[in-house]
């Protein structure tokens, strides 16, 4: 049986924020970023009307691993149009993930084939990620180097 990947929505109305955290690398890139909005310690950890639009759409922009993401309320029949980008740029980040931009095609062992829809998807480089192929922050606890 095939699990359903978790996903959550908090919104302010304007525009809604898209988290998957069976992708997030816990780069804390958002909580350092824009702390009225993102804070590990509140329920729920997400309160869209902490900041404008503005701020909230140029922090999630921000995210490595593509986990947060976003869609104008207005325009949520082409909230994909957000997230794919047609050049694809490959970065490596220091004793991290291998960071994929852009719309890709992956093909996995066996044989399936999907289409990640985040602007980012972050790949695992220390083979110690629970979530493989994608990174989930091990490499931080397990010291990698590369």
């Amino acid at each position: 049986m095939e699990q359903k990947e978790l996903i959550k929505e908090y919104t302010n109305g304007e525009v809604t924020i898209v988290w998957k955290p069976g992708i997030c690398i816990h780069s804390k890139m958002c909580v350092m970023g824009l702390p009225t909005v993102f804070d590990f310690n509140a329920r729920p950890w997400i309160n869209a009307q902490g900041a404008t639009t503005e701020q909230i759409i140029e922090q999630v922009q921000k995210c490595p691993s593509g986990a947060l993401s976003y869609y104008k309320n207005e325009e949520a029949e082409s909230a994909e149009k957000l997230t794919v980008e047609t050049e694809r740029i490959v970065e490596t980040i220091p004793n991290g993930p291998l960071l994929v931009y852009g719309n890709i095609r992956m093909k996995h062992a066996d044989g399936t084939e999907s289409r990640p829809k985040n602007r980012v998807t972050a790949f695992c480089r220390c083979g110690a990620s629970g979530n493989k192929p994608y990174c989930d922050g091990r490499h931080q606890k397990i010291g990698f180097v590369g």
